[in-house]
């Protein structure tokens, strides 16, 4: 009987430490201590709709300040004085054609918004794909789809700052026409530069550059290394190789078609 008392108080206890760390205190160590929250991951705590909560209200916020102090056409226009064809387009335009043309564009911009949060989860899906085929087929990593999947989650976090940090920009004063809602934030030397007047391949190179983006592939690299049970270098190697893809291609492709 003394036996059977013992294993019955034994068991609590070890319920207790693989319930691991809640998703607020996950949260809270991804920017404090993120290695604790990707190994709680890694022992199998991955539920991440906190996450996504959190994100849809900062979406929301930074709508709501675009709204109030910018405004969905003057947010357009700006977008459309960047672009060289949309502006040929609308140059040869009837009144009504540009009124169809800046209605599509509205529609696209309150899309983008509303549905942020599916649209994080989509990408989320390709992201964790992408990332866990590396880390497991290139560098003998033994990651699940779950782990990658929650990690990315916890990597994009960062996110919010960006988010936040536009909206206090916003409300202090910036002039509408300048609002930029692709670049919305000082988070890198592309927000310093005039998107219409700069070489477009220059001003890609100098957005990707962005310290919030940085910090969020850091934060990928730790957490896809822990889940995969390999060194972090390799997790390192992983993201950040795929984002130096991208930048290239992406300064590529603006240079071809500026």
């Amino acid at each position: 009987m003394a036996l059977k008392g013992k294993n019955m108080n034994a068991n609590p206890s070890a319920h207790v430490e693989n319930a691991g760390l809640t998703q607020w205190q996950r949260l809270v160590c991804t920017f404090t201590a993120p290695s604790q929250t990707f190994q709680d991951i890694r022992r199998g705590n991955r539920s991440w709709w906190a996450l996504l909560i959190v994100m849809a209200l900062a979406g929301f916020i930074l709508f709501g300040a675009v709204v109030q102090k910018i405004g969905i056409r003057q947010t357009v226009e700006n977008q459309i004085h960047m672009n060289a064809r949309l502006q040929d387009q609308l140059a040869q335009a009837t009144p009504v054609q540009k009124e169809r043309i800046y209605g599509f564009w509205e529609g696209i911009t309150k899309a983008m918004f509303i549905g942020g949060p599916a649209l994080t989860i989509l990408y989320a899906l390709v992201f964790a794909a992408v990332l866990m085929g590396t880390i497991n087929f290139g560098f003998g990593g033994r990651a699940k789809f779950s782990e990658v999947f929650a990690v990315v989650y916890y990597a994009w976090l960062p996110g919010v700052v960006k988010v936040l940090l536009g909206v206090v920009v916003i409300y202090a004063g910036m002039a509408p026409e300048s609002f930029n809602i692709q670049n919305f934030a000082p988070t890198n030397p592309g927000a310093f530069l005039d998107p219409a007047a700069t070489n477009k391949a220059l001003y890609t190179l100098a957005t990707a550059f962005d310290v919030i983006t940085i910090w969020m592939a850091a934060l990928a690299s730790i957490g896809l290394a822990a889940v995969a049970g390999v060194k972090r270098n390799a997790g390192y190697i992983a993201v950040f190789g795929w984002w130096l893809i991208v930048v290239f291609f992406g300064v590529v492709t603006a240079g071809l078609f500026s």
